[in-house]
């Protein structure tokens, strides 16, 4: 089965939380603290391959998580670091962030893209000793990892894509030049998928064709079947337009050929621009050669072949004079170029953002306050009164007597909610 659309949720690991501990030996009476770091979370990595060429293994699991870090110990032993999540995925598939709408990765060649950053793991109390507090019985909790819903969209990677109306010979043609298998049968849309082939020409480096199923008047609105799957036509090099020459359904082969073009020109003005010949299906079937004769002369400048995909007729000519094209075209750049981003420096104040939620309740977001707050153990009276210390540096407590908070009004800052005092 054919799946090149879906939607998953990511979640990167949660990093392992620092220790509390002390060196406990014979002969050592103060031997200090020595609680280890929590290991990293692991973090969830797309790897686009070539091995695959549909997003099917998605359709049952849809919720992928990499592993926690694990806590720290004592005697300095730091925990081990979450394992790294895999997941592989087809060449040409775009990765978006569903809740925002924005592009993330387009993996057009083989890569990886790490989707979710695992957490930090948290210190241990012996990276808190100082001068000052030479035994603290405090220690960082691991942060947690990125989480996301992610859409997965599929564009097939192919050279060339093979357009036209539903019966026009598509897949006949694709299985006369590859060792494909489409479903071929007398009837429209007998193609329900896009295939792919791989095509050897003798002496010329093999190219990949797309059969691109469902196009009919109105594709680009979401008729037919062509909507859903015109977006894989953007990624090829060359187009080859099949026309049924014989008019067996009583079609205009014309009209036809205007009418396709027409929907690759609503669906994406790009289309328009890609190099098009076109390969006049069926002439063992023709009566009348006048109508060849016609449509060339209606198209002028137009590269137009004749061919019999059943047959075998005019084929190998074919796809010679389209390796000859491919050589010829530069490859289509995939990735946009990166544009430059603009960094400012936020001082913390600047960095801190107070939203009144209710009358008593007032909530602090931040990235700095945040990953402070996510960082305390708030059972610990130790780690409250650094938090203290930390978020008054940033100016927090200034920011919220300026709205207006009052003593016993609650704070939340991430997941942490307190009674200010």
């Amino acid at each position: 089965m054919f799946i090149d659309y879906v939607t998953i949720e990511v979640e990167a690991g949660k990093g392992g939380n620092g220790a509390v501990a002390f060196r406990r030996e014979k002969f050592v009476p103060r031997g200090g603290p020595d609680g280890g770091n929590g290991g990293h979370g692991g973090n969830v990595i797309v790897e686009a391959s070539p091995d695959f060429n549909t997003l099917i293994s998605f359709r049952y699991q849809k919720v992928f998580r990499a592993e926690n870090g694990v806590n720290g110990a004592g005697a300095n032993r730091h925990g081990k670091n979450g394992q790294d999540l895999v997941i592989k995925v087809p060449l040409g598939t775009l990765l978006y962030d569903e809740e925002k709408g924005r592009l993330l990765a387009d993996l057009d060649y083989p890569q990886q893209f790490v989707l979710a950053k695992g957490g930090k793991g948290g210190r241990g109390n012996a990276r808190f000793a100082t001068a000052v507090n030479r035994t603290p019985r405090n220690a960082e909790m691991g942060l947690p990892g990125q989480s996301l819903k992610v859409r997965m969209e599929l564009k097939l990677v192919a050279d060339v894509g093979l357009i036209g109306f539903p019966n026009v010979g598509k897949s006949t043609l694709l299985a006369a030049i590859s060792a494909a298998k489409p479903k071929i049968a007398d009837f429209p849309f007998t193609t329900l998928t896009p295939n792919l082939g791989v095509v050897n020409v003798t002496g010329v480096q093999s190219f990949v064709v797309a059969d691109i199923p469902g196009l009919i008047e109105g594709a680009h609105a979401g008729k037919g079947l062509g909507h859903r799957f015109l977006r894989h036509v953007e990624r090829t090099r060359l187009l080859v337009h099949i026309i049924d020459i014989a008019a067996i359904e009583g079609r205009n082969p014309l009209e036809d050929y205007r009418k396709i073009n027409q929907e690759l020109a609503k669906f994406n003005s790009r289309l328009e621009e890609l190099p098009q010949i076109v390969a006049l299906n069926k002439v063992d079937l023709l009566a009348d050669r006048q109508l060849v004769e016609k449509f060339q002369e209606s198209l002028e400048g137009v590269e137009v072949w004749e061919i019999s995909a059943a047959t075998g007729r005019g084929t190998k000519s074919l796809i010679v004079r389209i390796a000859q094209l491919l050589a010829e075209l530069p490859k289509v750049p995939l990735n946009p170029p990166e544009q430059e981003v603009e960094l400012i420096e936020l001082s913390p104040q600047q960095g801190i953002i107070i939203n009144k939620l209710a009358d008593d309740v007032y909530a602090v977001s931040g990235r700095r306050v945040e990953i402070l707050a996510a960082k305390t153990d708030f059972s610990n009276d130790e780690a409250i009164a650094n938090f203290y210390q930390v978020a008054k540096r940033m100016g927090v407590f200034d920011l919220l007597g300026k709205e207006g908070i009052k003593p016993g009004d609650t704070v939340v800052i991430g997941e942490m909610e307190f009674t200010y005092e």
